[in-house]
């Protein structure tokens, strides 16, 4: 390497982890010129998934929830476009760039995988070409989308037959996304019966299915108790120890045999890591890359891997750090930290972390959380999650329109307007000839 030649940092991944870390290296970007750091996302913004469904439910603005990078980002490079492939030998990247899709390289003396996951279906017959995601902020608009078209639909439709699977909506999975969507579902739609005459309350059904014997395992059982209890009393229907088996025109199907005749589905049961992982000759573990303490590829120096493809182990109890948005910001920081270190020598850190709480919103200014150790719940619970989250949301800009956006959400309610990206009716007529002789005759 030349000593007037900069060191390339390429970082994959424009998540959590992907993004903190090009934050920590902005830093270090400030105070020396010997770096280079790129950022290669799909998007050319960071979506904080953690407000993901307040946009499904019209509590938010789509566009508060997430923060342009080249503004978050001022000294760091930044490519849109989707990665195509790693060469780790050759020490290069290629990506798919452009509304034509050609392919741009990018060589690198470092590379920070942060690709993170990918929903999984597991090949559950017909779920895949039939239920929705909260995965992405396109998710989330599809998701309203569909939501207000149903209600549209089923306001004017003559035949109860076909009302009734138009106001049926399933919800897969029993985590922090699936409960939060659920809860901001049932929401939405038992608000907006107002402003659609047709309809009643005893139209709507809306169910939750989770395999396991309680909601929010992460949480505890008592808490996921409490969340059982708080969506029953909205009738939000709750089916546990169920699996969803496939989907249908008939509707959805559960493992208990019976079929919940239902048009939409939404998908939060599963996730994998993201599918170019299995093309890396390098030791992974159910899909994840495998990384030691300071989260280095072994066998493959200058290659770092963090986030929800990653298995980081926690030096307390043997087992991987889980895929959470705390833990992925916060080894962004150690991992920025060690990668200098590696350039310019110095010492690398172990990434320790020990988790702060967990928190989720479950609809009506209600919330369950546990910190430190301490159970919270109701509404001291969702007033913790609001503060908590909007604090985690970068730029100051951004705290303030979602901060605006709920106060307006205490006042008015909730908007039922669709977002269509469709082009706009046009005709494209020949000029009538009486006309043009009238024109030409005219201009003489």
């Amino acid at each position: 390497m030349g000593a007037d030649r900069r060191t390339r940092v390429v970082i994959l991944g424009g998540g959590f982890g992907g993004v903190y870390t090009a934050l920590a290296l902005e830093k270090a970007l400030a105070r020396s010129g010997d770096l280079e750091v790129t950022l290669v996302n799909r998007e050319n913004f960071f979506l904080f998934t953690p407000m993901l469904h307040e946009v499904a439910a019209s509590d938010l603005d789509m566009t508060h929830i997430v923060n342009p990078i080249r503004k978050l980002l001022r000294r760091v490079k930044f490519v849109e476009g989707d990665v195509e492939s790693i060469d780790l030998a050759a020490r290069r990247v290629v990506v798919a760039h452009g509304s034509e899709h050609h392919d741009h390289e990018l060589e690198y003396d470092h590379l920070v995988i942060a690709l993170g996951a990918v929903t999984n279906f597991y090949n559950l017959p017909g779920v895949e070409a039939r239920a929705l995601t909260m995965k992405s902020l396109g998710d989330a608009i599809g998701l309203r989308n569909r939501l207000i078209d149903h209600l549209e639909q089923a306001d004017v439709e003559c035949c109860g037959t076909e009302r009734t699977p138009l106001c049926t909506f399933v919800v897969a999975g029993g985590g922090f996304a699936g409960v939060e969507t659920v809860a901001a579902v049932n929401d939405f739609v038992r608000e907006a019966l107002e402003f659609y005459p047709g309809l009643r309350a005893e139209h709507l059904r809306v169910v939750l299915v989770h395999d396991g014997p309680h909601l929010l395992p992460e949480l505890g059982e008592r808490l996921g108790v409490y969340t059982r209890q708080k969506l029953a009393e909205r009738k939000v229907e709750i089916r546990l120890g169920t699996r969803i088996t496939g989907m249908s025109e008939a509707g959805v199907a559960l493992s208990d045999g019976t079929v919940i005749p239902g048009k939409l589905l939404v998908w939060t049961a599963g996730t994998a890591p993201n599918p170019l992982l299995t093309t890396l000759p390098c030791a992974k573990d159910r899909g994840r890359l495998v990384v030691n303490g300071y989260m280095e590829v072994p066998e493959w120096p200058g290659v770092w891997a963090l986030g929800d493809c990653a298995l980081v182990p926690d030096p307390a109890t043997g087992r991987p750090y889980p895929p959470t948005a705390q833990h992925a910001l916060r080894q962004g920081a150690v991992l920025a930290g060690n990668i200098l270190a590696a350039i310019r020598g110095g010492t690398k850190r172990r990434f320790v972390f020990k988790t702060l709480g967990l928190l989720a919103s479950i609809g009506r200014r209600t919330g369950v959380a546990n910190i430190l150790g301490v159970n919270f719940s109701g509404f001291v619970a969702w007033w913790l999650w609001r503060t908590i989250y909007l604090s985690k949301l970068p730029r100051f800009e951004k705290k303030v329109r979602v901060a605006l956006d709920w106060f307006l959400d205490l006042v008015f309610t909730k908007d039922l307007v669709q977002f269509q990206t469709l082009r706009g009716p046009a005709v494209s007529h020949a000029e009538e000839p009486a006309r043009t002789a009238a024109q030409g005759a005219e201009r003489a």
